[in-house]
């Protein structure tokens, strides 16, 4: 049997078009492709914590905890606010670049006395920018969130502000700057998250990473 030539041009869109109408009918007969992958809670627990990361801060064994208690001893004294060097606790995690993360701390609010109500953190971030690109919250200058406390002693989550988020300018290692605003102030856990968390706060006294 002879083919002509031109009857195999002729037939050549054909078969193609069969093969791109399988395709559409059977997905499956594509390669998938990877998702991309979602940006993941940052859990910090106490137990993580160098000694290196911890100045005028102390740890004690505490059960229940993720690793223990790190606190400021209660003199009763205030503590003043950045870019105050006060005591302080440094944590470093991994962001991703862009994403809009909540800050929350299993906060131990401690007992009052004298002035202090033992109820407040200071947090500050390198590497955060607000939403015009400019450096934010940086470590060491007069710009923090302040992560206030009930006034009722005992453990309880504390959110940042969920209309102000905080975005990374770039992904990677970043620093998380602790400062004591009341001495006799302790926590346990440090959450950075861009999804489960973003509206409510975690229900369980540890979180697992």
């Amino acid at each position: 049997m002879r083919i002509r030539w031109n009857t195999v041009r002729e037939a050549a869109p054909l078969g193609a078009g069969l093969l791109a109408l399988v395709l559409t009918l059977h997905p499956a007969c594509v390669a998938a492709q990877p998702a991309a992958a979602k940006p993941a809670d940052v859990v910090v627990h106490a137990s993580d914590l160098p000694s290196s990361a911890l100045s005028e801060f102390r740890v004690a064994k505490e059960a229940g905890t993720a690793g223990g208690l790190v606190f400021t001893p209660q003199g009763g004294d205030e503590l003043d606010p950045p870019p105050e060097n006060d005591p302080h606790v440094t944590i470093k995690a991994n962001v991703q670049a862009g994403v809009p993360y909540r800050l929350w701390i299993h906060m131990k609010v401690g007992a009052p006395k004298g002035k202090s109500k033992a109820n407040l953190l200071f947090a500050q971030f390198t590497g955060a920018v607000d939403a015009a690109g400019k450096e934010t919250l940086s470590p060491r200058t007069g710009s923090y969130l302040s992560m206030h406390g009930p006034a009722k002693p005992g453990w309880v989550w504390v959110g940042s502000d969920a209309a102000k988020l905080i975005t990374f300018k770039s992904g990677g290692e970043i620093t998380i700057r602790l400062q004591g605003g009341a001495e006799g102030v302790g926590f346990d856990q440090v959450i950075l998250s861009p999804a489960r968390f973003l509206e409510k706060a975690p229900t369980d006294a540890v979180v697992a990473k």
